[in-house]
């Protein structure tokens, strides 16, 4: 069974950073894409960050210069480092790894239970 455990959301002002972070385990053969995505209340669910086997990263551009992914291959981990936080970041974070688990090489598409992040104006 597959599990992802998020942390490192919370309360913090304007121009703040926070570090989340995300790990899995559970029978995980192997990790192709780790991302970070968010929804805001009453908005869809959008692609913050994501991060390759061969950490070729994408951003959205509203957070482009501002937050950094990266990850940690050992670990089965994933990091957003949140920089130069804004009001308009706030919202709950999920983290998504893609990839192959257990003996037959299932799919593997799992999401983070979800930690939120509020920044105050």
């Amino acid at each position: 069974q597959v599990q992802l455990v998020e942390s490192g959301g919370g309360l913090v002002q304007a121009g703040g950073s926070l570090r989340l972070s995300c790990a899995a385990s559970g029978g995980i053969f192997s990790i192709d894409t780790m991302g970070w995505y968010r929804q805001a209340p009453g908005k869809q669910r959008e692609l913050v960050a994501g991060i390759t086997s061969s950490s070729t990263t994408n951003y959205a551009d509203s957070v482009k210069g501002r937050f950094t992914i990266s990850r940690d291959n050992a670990q089965n981990t994933v990091y957003l480092q949140m920089n130069s936080l804004k009001p308009e970041d706030t919202a709950v974070y999920y983290c998504n790894i893609r990839g192959t688990y257990g003996r037959s090489w299932l799919v593997l598409d799992a999401w983070g239970q979800g930690t939120l992040v509020t920044v105050s104006s």
